[in-house]
């Protein structure tokens, strides 16, 4: 019950980012920012079929549950995006919450890999690893231009 559930969890919450990122996409200003955000959103869109696939080998109904934790990380990125004027502050913000929203997924794709091979489902397991190195990836990129201009033009 709770691998379904946390699945379930994720769902949603890779549905909200679907959602979100086209509107953090319009707003980047920093070329690579913007660039490396339009490969995730396509890498989410993925990850979602994903979780679909997972459902379906459970025989479980593809559904999410609200996740009130990626919801507030997204609200705190809306913030960030309505309430910063200077484009590179406004980058580095983005930037951060994008690694929050990374950060979580990273956690709960670990969790649902353990509870997946405890549960000996290593059809699961395929998938959410495969998930769970974008996320890592993603979160690389995103320090990386993070360290070496984004955060260097907001100081």
């Amino acid at each position: 019950d709770l691998f379904l559930h946390t699945l379930k969890d994720m769902y949603y919450a890779e549905n909200q980012i679907v959602k979100s990122l086209p509107k953090m996409i319009e707003k980047a200003h920093d070329t690579t920012l913007r660039s490396t955000l339009e490969s995730h959103l396509s890498e989410t869109k993925q990850q979602v079929k994903r979780l679909e696939q997972i459902f379906q080998g459970l025989g479980e109904k593809v559904q999410g549950v609200t996740c009130a934790a990626m919801d507030g990380i997204l609200d705190e990125a809306k913030d960030v995006m309505s309430d910063i004027g200077d484009p590179n502050v406004l980058d580095a913000g983005m930037l951060s919450a994008a690694q929050a929203v990374e950060h979580y997924e990273i956690a709960r794709y670990g969790t649902l890999i353990a509870f997946a091979k405890r549960l000996g489902r290593s059809d699961c397991v395929k998938l959410l690893e495969e998930t769970l190195a974008e996320e890592k990836e993603a979160d690389r990129k995103l320090t990386a231009i993070a360290e070496s201009q984004v955060n260097k033009k907001a100081a």
